[in-house]
């Protein structure tokens, strides 16, 4: 069901302190999940993903192109609500639906959990949906570009539940066509973070895209804001609060992006 059949040990999550959240695994079949809530909820998450997994590996048995499709692809108006989600966030994106899979997944699992917990933050592969009374840094780590881990988006409770995810051309197993060391986008929608994500990195060959990249992220309605980072080159655009990044703190190393305590 994942994007990719490759997997990278996720050895960033040992640094994560408890402080204010309780941290846990929860792992199926290809589903790995980082979750940091109130208390342990792992039964709680472990249903959740059962049934996420359930609907769309019923879509993808069903319509085999639903997961094989590098564009949007339709689905019928009483498929599940998480697929249609993801088509729905491919379509505003450009791409396939897969493409905002993890997202999805971390949004639906986070948004159950907070039946149980007032703060949930849930990382799947680097793309995260997050639930917080505080406010919290998400660090950026963008592979060998002397950016990569300078930097954090200072997350504001008031802008959450939010998704943020990340694509890269030179980090981790994800798809992408293009060379950006990080495409991050920022949304209420975790799929459509995923989504656009994808779709822009797959936009950014040299620092000279960047520029368009953003315009074309921009101008997706429920994109709220979005970083590139291509070597030494920066771009951001929308409501993104960036500040200097600690290291040590809870976080992403390996894909994409760190989390961080409440300052």
């Amino acid at each position: 069901m994942d994007r990719s059949a490759s997997y990278e040990p996720r050895t960033y999550r040992l640094r994560c302190s408890e402080d204010d959240l309780v941290s846990f695994r929860v792992v199926l079949a290809e589903t790995d999940l980082w979750i940091r809530a109130d208390r342990n909820l792992s039964n709680e998450a472990l249903r959740a993903i059962r049934s996420v997994r359930r609907e769309i590996e019923g879509t993808i048995q069903t319509h085999r192109a639903f997961s094989e499709a590098l564009s949007p692809y339709p689905v019928a108006g009483d498929a599940p609500e998480v697929v249609r989600e993801m088509a729905q966030a491919a379509e505003h994106a450009g791409v396939g639906p897969m493409a905002a899979v993890a997202g999805a997944v971390a949004e639906y699992v986070g948004r159950d959990l907070l039946r149980f917990s007032d703060q949930v933050i849930v990382e799947n592969g680097g793309d995260i949906f997050i639930r917080s009374r505080h406010p919290r840094s998400v660090g950026v780590f963008a592979g060998a570009s002397p950016i990569s881990n300078k930097l954090a988006l200072r997350i504001a409770p008031e802008q959450t539940p939010l998704g943020i995810c990340t694509s890269s051309g030179t980090v981790g197993p994800s798809r992408s066509f293009g060379r950006a060391d990080a495409v991050v986008v920022l949304s209420h929608s975790t799929a459509l973070a995923d989504a656009v994500a994808t779709a822009v990195g797959n936009r950014v060959e040299s620092p000279g895209d960047i520029e368009g990249a953003m315009d074309f992220a921009s101008a997706i309605e429920g994109v709220m804001g979005i970083v590139i980072v291509l070597g030494e080159r920066l771009g951001v655009r929308g409501e993104v609060m960036l500040n200097a990044f600690r290291m040590g703190a809870c976080g992403m190393q390996n894909p994409k992006s760190e989390i961080r305590n409440p300052q």
